[in-house]
């Protein structure tokens, strides 16, 4: 799949490599497709039908007074237009139906292609962006199937079979009639080179819309704590200035394309009616056939008002789908190793001088996170990571389950590099508590199992009972069924921590990880807390991340980091003999407490 550059197809009504890759994700729809194609086909070659048909009963029926044979035609117009009607109806259904059937599949192909990427490109990309691709720009994409490329080909076919007919009655009239296109073709082509550019920019604007919103909302409590309202709003109102604009310009050509076309219709009729009427007063034509002219000439300018339509979702089409084929191609996941391995799973850690940094400095050279550190986690044992405030604590848990690719270095998980082990079969076997909870919005239960139908509701109460949550949850008044909110708006702090630890239990991990558990908690959540890490991590390889040097105390072992290099390891009663950097922080925490 290859994306192409919008800026430059942008002003292209059927940009062939576009149309082509928009047109591969029929697939499996393609016979439904086709089929809707042949009818599109069909309605477009009846179109010649009812002036005919009109004809005949001016100058056949009412000009011998034959009121049963004006029936009859009368009959027969009827029931073209229901046979015309009835084609419409399936065509419309069925092109809407390829339209979302496309939809739908484009969208979950994307969703679980982005849900593999490195947790790096979410940290560069806005999240409004991500939404205006999976939402706006693939209905934009389905808007080429259900509006835009089917019934552009059947208007250039009813354009052709209405010419075809008009020539075939009385050609020199016909070119009489066709005088007002080269105008029409020239308004056309000024008219697609103003509107290139601004479904660009619509599109941009969008995204921009969303990205705002989406961010501001999410961080109203910032906007409000800091009494940023005001401000906010007003850099609001300049994005939306800027979508108005980029409207307002494609209105704009529309605004002056369609009154074009109409004139042009105008002129067309008006010099009809003039040689017409006066080949009929000579004899040299019959007043049937200038209506039959005239209803042709209606019928030739509708498809080309029509195109203008066609050609803003064929628009605004290969821009969305360029988009999101861009994001297709990108490859941004975590390689799946080509010999995968898998370990023992006793739980063994080993770093080897592993060196990581998430960005480059300015001069291009890692700015780096992690130096050089090696250390091994026993089977079994419980391992502290402390230090102050960016010395790399969070960056070690990251690693191990390739959250982040390391630059440097080898990390091992009983011998076998955990590049060689399967990503999901990696993540499967480590469980993870971070400092911040993130709830879905929906029930308690699917919060802790995660839509794992293999869960019962008695695993989730042993679940909650081992890490001590049974009090707050037995109280929702609709118990597993509460629901959460968005980001577990109804819960504490301590009570999304601990349905954090049920997530875990229930994962039944052989490593644990523990980033930060207890450190946005109050002293009650923090002995709930403590109970639920001490079953949680009995018979795991466990590593724990924590800024309070109480709740590592107990430890089998305190990996301490300074500026991304590990300076000290022991137990907490041999790292406070030593006096170094530990004792300092120790001392800081619990001097004032005695």
């Amino acid at each position: 799949m290859s994306s192409v550059d919008s800026s430059s197809k942008a002003g292209k009504i059927f940009d062939v490599d576009t149309v082509r890759v928009i047109l591969a994700q029929v697939g499996p729809y393609r016979r439904r497709f086709a089929w809707t194609g042949a009818m599109v086909i069909l309605l477009s070659s009846l179109v010649w039908i009812r002036p005919a048909l009109i004809r005949q009963a001016v100058d056949v029926h009412i000009a011998t007074g034959d009121l049963e044979g004006l029936l009859r035609v009368f009959l027969m117009v009827v029931g073209v237009l229901v046979v015309e009607a009835l084609v419409q109806y399936r065509v419309t259904y069925l092109a809407n139906w390829v339209a979302q059937s496309v939809s739908l599949d484009l969208r979950a192909k994307l969703y679980r292609h982005v849900s593999r990427f490195r947790l790096k490109y979410f940290d560069q990309t806005p999240v409004g962006a991500l939404v205006t691709r999976h939402v706006s720009d693939i209905d934009g994409v389905a808007g080429v199937f259900s509006n835009g490329i089917l019934n552009a080909v059947g208007d250039l076919l009813a354009l052709f079979v209405v010419i075809g007919a008009m020539l075939y009655i009385d050609w020199s009239l016909t070119l009489v009639v066709l005088l007002p296109i080269p105008v029409l073709l020239v308004a056309t082509r000024i008219f697609q080179k103003h509107i290139k550019g601004a479904f660009v920019d619509v599109r941009n604007q969008v995204a921009k819309i969303n990205e705002f919103v989406q961010e501001h909302v999410t961080g109203m409590h910032i906007v409000q704590a800091f009494n940023r309202e005001r401000v906010e709003a007003e850099a609001f109102a300049d994005i939306n200035r800027a979508h108005r604009e980029a409207n307002i310009r494609s209105i704009w050509a529309f605004s002056v394309f369609f009154p074009v076309v109409e004139m042009l219709s105008a002129t067309s009729v008006g010099l009809l009616l003039w040689l017409g009427i006066g080949h009929v007063v000579h004899g040299g034509l019959t007043l049937g056939v200038v209506l039959q002219f005239i209803l042709y000439v209606f019928m030739l300018y509708r498809p080309i008002r029509q195109l203008a339509d066609r050609f803003n979702v064929l628009q605004m089409g290969i821009v969305n789908a360029d988009r999101v084929f861009k994001l297709l191609d990108r490859d941004d996941s975590i390689p799946e190793p080509t010999s995968p391995q898998e370990p023992s799973w006793q739980g063994e850690i080993a770093f080897e001088d592993v060196w990581f940094a998430y960005v480059d400095k300015e001069d291009g050279t890692p700015d780096w996170v992690l130096r050089g550190v090696s250390f091994v986690v026993n089977p079994g044992e419980r391992v502290a990571f402390v230090g102050a405030t960016g010395a790399g604590k969070s960056s070690i848990v990251n690693l191990i389950s390739r959250f982040y690719e390391f630059q440097k270095g080898r990390i091992t998980i009983d011998g076998v590099d955990i590049r060689d082990i399967p990503v999901d079969v990696l993540r499967s076997r480590i469980g993870v508590v971070l400092q911040d909870v993130f709830l879905f919005s929906g029930s308690l239960r699917e919060n802790v199992r995660l839509h794992d139908q293999d869960i019962t509701d008695d695993q989730i109460w042993e679940a909650i009972r081992v890490v001590g949550a049974e009090r707050f949850v037995e109280r929702l008044p609709e118990g597993l069924d509460h629901d959460v909110r968005e980001r577990g708006a109804t819960l504490s702090v301590g009570q999304r921590q601990l349905i954090a630890f049920v997530r875990a239990y229930l994962s039944n991990p052989h490593i644990l990880i523990l980033d930060e558990a207890t450190s946005s908690i109050d002293s009650e959540s923090e002995q709930w807390i403590q109970r639920a890490t001490e079953a949680l991590t009995s018979g795991r390889t466990s590593l724990l991340v924590a800024h309070r040097l109480n709740t590592v105390r107990d430890a089998d072992r305190i990996v301490v980091l300074h500026q991304g290099e590990i300076v000290e390891q022991g137990t907490h009663e041999e790292l406070v003999a030593l006096g170094n950097v530990y004792h300092g922080l120790f001392e800081m925490q619990f001097q004032a407490l005695g």
